[in-house]
């Protein structure tokens, strides 16, 4: 396939120089420590910050601040445990475990507050995230006012406040607000008071938008507010969203070290989260968001795990093809790349042309706007590849013997009628290279992004969140229509879906010049 669904997305998610923000060290596997409170129900605090913590691909630890009593429809009863066993739990953790990023939740009282403040000053860790419990969703203030003094001086050892309008509110000393200008200035205020970035959260606005804004008033971002659109999510599941979100941006911050790039990934990902909540089932109140959704293919016995078994040793084969070796370390020449990109091209083309039938074919709208817009964007890509690269390198423009076997076999699926059978043969475009895309961006990470590399920005782009999201969406429509089809569908989807997959690794290994 196909460099470049991600690629369509890299102007808008170009960010400010990530070193400005970026931790002393940057990891793939990021280790990060939880400070909260714990949630028996498993929505919130400790236990949904280890869940968002191991979605993103981090190893997760907890330092328990306080026990409750709670379900989904509320809390009974909270027990702090003594401050100092806490700060027992902090030292035995740091003692053993560099620590690269801290999420920080509920803080029960004053005692509490001070060992935490005594161990940060202490062990500095590079990414402190700060979600400050002050205040119940039904509005009650839940800290004394002895542990909101004590809360106030923590706050310029965080690098992150996470606060929603309320907690904003109270930090700042002002009434809650109810327009986003509003919320902005107490952004930029408590911005100011801390030295911290502020992430303002829109979402217990009136209205169908669900604004967040990142504010920083010390020159850490490309500018003083950075706002990220979004649509509300109408679900009656949102316990833990706010340790959900700040758990996720500590983990994604110690990946990739820009607070910019975290919340673009992190934004889209609570947002499918929402979506797939009612997947859960779970409680007759307020429940929890779906951590997992975005695994559709861990899910057993489903179809799309059908699929995906089949294609794990077309991905195997994939990481050991000598030009992927040599695009992640930078070895690989210049126009063997310029080849690739020309054949990706003319594939897109192609492809575009099938997810149009895709489109045309599809049983609902929503599936007909998504495979539409995914046409378009192919595209879009195409364009941009010969107005950028391709215009001044040169490079074959005729189709290669792979390419067109791809076309080929794509275009002969589409003229089976089925549109089962049809999508399941364009998913390895979208599944296949957002897997490998992620363990390749991984690796760029973990070796440090090394200066000078030829293919940074490329590398950089196979992480991005809005293609991976347009994967899981294309693995569930799939998995739907695998569940519906005939016994005799469902073969021929799995036949189309492997031929695809097989096809993928040839794209990869092709010869790049073609006489």
């Amino acid at each position: 396939m196909s460099s470049t669904l991600i690629d369509s997305a890299a102007p808008a998610h170009s960010t400010h120089a990530a070193s400005l923000a970026a931790p002393p060290s940057i990891r793939a596997i990021p280790r990060v420590l939880s400070i909260a409170g714990s949630d028996p129900s498993g929505g919130a605090g400790i236990q949904a910050d280890l869940k968002s913590i191991a979605a993103h691909g981090g190893y997760g630890m907890a330092a328990i601040t306080a026990l409750t009593v709670q379900n989904t429809l509320g809390v009974q009863a909270v027990h702090v445990p003594p401050a100092e066993f806490l700060a027992q739990q902090l030292a035995a953790v740091s003692a053993d475990i560099t620590i690269d990023a801290v999420k920080i939740g509920m803080l029960a009282d004053a005692a509490v507050i001070r060992a935490v403040r005594v161990w940060l000053e202490e062990v500095r860790p590079a990414v402190v995230v700060l979600d400050p419990v002050m205040v119940s969703t039904s509005g009650d203030r839940l800290l004394a006012d002895d542990a909101e003094a004590e809360l106030l001086a923590l706050l310029p050892l965080a690098h992150l406040i996470t606060p929603n309008l309320a907690e904003l509110a109270v930090l700042v000393g002002g009434a809650e607000q109810q327009t986003w200008a509003g919320a902005l200035a107490q952004g930029r205020q408590l911005a100011s008071i801390t030295g911290a970035t502020v992430l303002v959260k829109g979402g217990h606005l009136p209205g169908d938008s669900c604004p967040d804004a990142l504010v920083n008033t010390t020159g850490l971002l490309a500018t003083e507010v950075v706002e990220f659109a979004g649509e509300r999510i109408s679900t009656s599941n949102s316990h833990g969203t706010g340790c959900t979100l700040s758990s996720a941006m500590a983990t994604v911050q110690a990946q990739v070290g820009d607070w910019e790039a975290a919340l673009r990934a992190v934004k889209p990902w609570l947002a499918g989260a929402l979506t797939a909540s009612d997947q859960l089932d779970v409680g007759a109140g307020n429940g929890p968001v779906h951590h997992f959704h975005h695994l559709t293919q861990g899910v057993p016995g489903s179809f799309a795990a059908q699929l995906w078994a089949g294609a794990a040793k077309d991905l195997e084969a994939i990481y050991t093809l000598p030009f992927i070796r040599a695009l992640v370390d930078g070895s690989l020449p210049e126009h063997e790349f310029a080849d690739y990109l020309s054949q990706d091209a003319i594939y897109l083309n192609g492809y575009a042309r099938v997810l149009a039938r895709t489109s045309a074919l599809a049983p609902t709208e929503a599936e007909q706007v998504f495979w539409a817009g995914s046409a378009q964007q192919c595209l879009e890509v195409e364009s941009d590849l010969h107005r950028t690269w391709l215009a001044s390198r040169p490079a074959p423009r005729q189709t290669g013997p792979v390419t067109k076997a791809y076309v080929d076999h794509l275009t002969a699926v589409s003229a089976s009628g089925s549109y089962g059978t049809l999508a399941a043969a364009v998913l390895p475009c979208f599944w296949l290279y957002a897997e490998v895309g992620q363990t390749l961006h991984a690796q760029f990470i973990e070796a440090g992004e090394p200066a000078g590399h030829p293919y940074a920005a490329w590398l950089r782009t196979y992480a991005d969140e809005d293609f991976a999201a347009a994967t899981r969406r294309a693995i569930k429509i799939v998995d739907q229509a695998g569940r519906d089809a005939s016994e005799r569908e469902r073969a021929a989807m799995v036949e189309a879906f492997n031929h695809a997959c097989r096809l993928e690794v040839e794209f990869f290994d092709a010869p790049r010049v073609h006489a």
